[in-house]
């Protein structure tokens, strides 16, 4: 699979660099944050609000509105799944990290994706990451294995928390997995052993051959 840059212009349909905030002082709680061999999601962290600037890049980010800054670490390189959200995420990372990703677009009337459509990009350590709230996402993989990735996950506040699972008058509310995060899962994954909207079609996609 060809990964590019978030640099490239092929990103603009699914985001863009923010650029000028001081996020050092996140960058440094951040890497403090364990890296396990899986892969680990926690949507608020106590260390990442009170770093230097948190509060104030994360009001900036989201215009004033409530916000957690949370994190996915570890190691992984399959794609598993897609979410969208009702809002942009930003994700900002210790070291390069690679997103896979499509476009809400893509999705059919029937919920389903062809995982062909799924492109992958290179977000260089350091550089902030907004992907749109039409654009599907899930765990990032990493670029380096002996490394890892840990990125940051900024979201309004309360997203990916309170778990409500299938059902609804319709296929966007059989995605619904959790508070403001739709799900479309691979039929080898354990989302969708676990109640998941099954919806990708096509390989799952692993990169570990193109790093």
């Amino acid at each position: 699979m060809t990964i590019l840059s978030v640099f490239d212009p092929a990103f603009k349909p699914y985001g863009r660099v923010v650029e000028g905030y001081p996020v050092e002082g996140i960058l440094e709680a951040l890497a403090a944050c364990p890296c396990p061999e899986g892969v680990v999601y926690e949507p608020k962290i106590d260390s990442l609000h009170a770093a230097p600037n948190a509060e104030e890049v994360g009001a900036g980010l989201f215009g004033g509105m409530p916000f957690q800054l949370g994190y996915c670490n570890g190691h992984n390189t399959k794609l598993n799944c897609l979410e969208y959200h009702r809002d942009s995420e930003f994700n900002l990372g210790t070291d390069d990290f690679i997103l896979l990703v499509a476009t809400l677009s893509d999705v059919d009337e029937e919920g389903k994706l062809d995982t062909a459509k799924v492109k992958a990009f290179r977000a260089p350590a350091g550089v902030m990451v907004e992907c749109y709230a039409t654009t599907l996402h899930y765990a990032p993989c990493h670029a380096d294995p002996a490394k890892g990735f840990r990125v940051l996950i900024a979201l309004p506040l309360n997203t990916n928390t309170d778990h409500r699972p299938g059902g609804g008058a319709n296929v966007m509310d059989k995605q619904l997995w959790a508070r403001n995060k739709w799900l479309i899962a691979h039929p080898e994954t354990s989302e969708a052993a676990n109640g998941a909207f099954v919806g990708l079609v096509g390989e799952n996609i692993d990169i570990a051959a193109d790093l």
